[in-house]
């Protein structure tokens, strides 16, 4: 299991929260910063597809500062719950929902994406944004998800991916495995954080792999598409 502190002896999950707390405040800017800005375009994507089932109340788990959440606000009569075990990445988040005047349609709240604290069958939308691989035990992520998703309901996935064809495959790899640890250590409070996410990267179970934990937790009609040259993977499927 890949976590982001190999030193210690705590879980992932209580590992990632501390990690996210740690480097809350800078986030949203070193993010975007690292990812040129690329980020938000696979997120209006993948609203954009989202958007055609009209869902109206919708979940974002992993939804750290709330980025997938407030991009999912666009569709119209949503209502969007934001989940993540992060308080630092949630009160980022609120104070962010609150300067766009969203505070009545997206709302963040404390919880585990493994005992997500929802009914059964509520949500006509589930949503993750670079959030999967941190699960602790991912197999019951997915069931959790697929338990508080309506009967037809929409699950739409973002997870960065790895490219395969040359030259993209080798260009992604210097930055991605050495330039982005480095320039995170050098801007972050915490050397960590972005070394474990190349590594969290290459452990994750992409394509058909996480189609079929999909399939396994009970979703159906499950399809990827890659992204900017395989930078990015969507995942989409029902309940």
């Amino acid at each position: 299991m890949v976590v982001p502190y190999k030193d210690e002896k705590s879980g992932k999950k209580e590992q990632v929260a501390r990690m996210f707390n740690s480097i809350s405040s800078n986030y949203d800017r070193l993010n975007h910063l690292l990812s040129l800005g690329i980020d938000r375009i696979w997120r209006k994507k993948a609203i954009s597809y989202l958007s055609k089932f009209n869902p109206e109340k919708i979940l974002d788990v992993a939804t750290g500062t709330g980025d997938f959440a407030i991009q999912a606000a666009v569709i119209p009569s949503s209502e969007v719950i934001g989940v993540d075990i992060s308080e630092g990445m949630l009160e980022a988040g609120r104070i962010k929902i609150s300067k766009l005047g969203l505070s009545a349609r997206v709302r963040l709240e404390t919880g585990d994406s493994e005992q997500l604290p929802y009914a059964d069958n509520f949500f006509d939308a589930v949503i993750v944004a670079f959030g999967v691989r941190n699960f602790e035990n991912l197999d019951r992520g997915l069931s959790e998800i697929n338990r508080v998703l309506k009967p037809g309901g929409h699950f739409v996935v973002l997870e960065i991916s790895e490219p395969e064809r040359f030259p993209m495959k080798q260009i992604f790899g210097l930055y991605f495995h050495k330039l982005l640890p480095l320039a995170g250590r050098m801007i972050s409070k915490d050397k960590h954080a972005y070394q474990y996410l190349p590594d969290s990267v290459a452990a994750f179970p992409k394509g058909e792999q996480f189609i079929n934990r999909m399939h396994l937790a009970g979703f159906k009609n499950n399809i990827w598409k890659p992204l900017t040259f395989g930078i990015c993977a969507m995942y989409t499927g029902e309940k």
